[in-house]
């Protein structure tokens, strides 16, 4: 796959993409979402584990269950917004690899192994997460990801008698442009990177 996104692409994923704080009442439709979903399947995890587990949060009630859980600050963005995704991690991931992975036995590598486990979940529902962040950028939706929340207080409101844990949130959505903060600086390639 030798093939270059043009610069708008690249300005849409990265270079011209914002964190949003604030949303316009724009609805995103179920089906986008279906779609959003399908995309982000597709990236890459450590032994496909793909652990990360998708809660859509659109509904008022679902909205109000969710918002207590959030830190003050991001209330109300987590109000404004069409959806809110939590983005979790199963925590029995290794259950699916019979299907994921059928062409070896890797249930039994993570099976009883509670640091594999953990750690394999936590780095790979982070990635999912990054996919679908992408993945709702090349499909014209703005992102808000947050990591301001209570993930005890997000468990238990979404996910008792489930394996399933919280990692972040993000809200999906148009984005209000004229509630985002000036454009904060990165790091330069010789401040951030080496090549050895």
């Amino acid at each position: 796959m030798s093939i270059r996104l043009p610069e708008e692409g690249l300005d849409l994923l990265f270079r011209a993409a914002r964190s949003h704080n604030g949303w316009l009442p724009e609805p995103v439709s179920d089906d986008t979402l279906n779609e959003l979903y399908e995309l982000l399947k597709w990236g890459s995890t450590s032994a496909n584990s793909c652990p990360a587990r998708f809660v859509f949060v659109k509904s008022p009630e679902a909205k109000e269950k969710l918002l207590p859980c959030m830190a003050l600050g991001n209330q109300e963005k987590t109000r404004q917004a069409p959806v809110v995704v939590i983005i979790a991690q199963d925590m029995e991931f290794y259950e699916q690899l019979p299907k994921l992975m059928p062409h070896r036995d890797y249930r039994s590598f993570f099976a009883g192994n509670q640091a594999l486990i953990e750690a394999t979940a936590s780095r790979n529902s982070s990635l999912q997460g990054a996919y679908l962040m992408l993945a709702a950028r090349a499909l014209g939706l703005d992102c808000g990801p947050m990591s301001g929340f209570d993930n005890q207080q997000v468990d238990e409101a979404f996910f008792t008698g489930s394996t399933w844990k919280s990692n972040f949130i993000c809200c999906l959505g148009t984005g209000d442009a004229t509630k985002l903060y000036p454009r904060s600086p990165r790091l330069d390639f010789d401040e951030a990177c080496k090549i050895v």
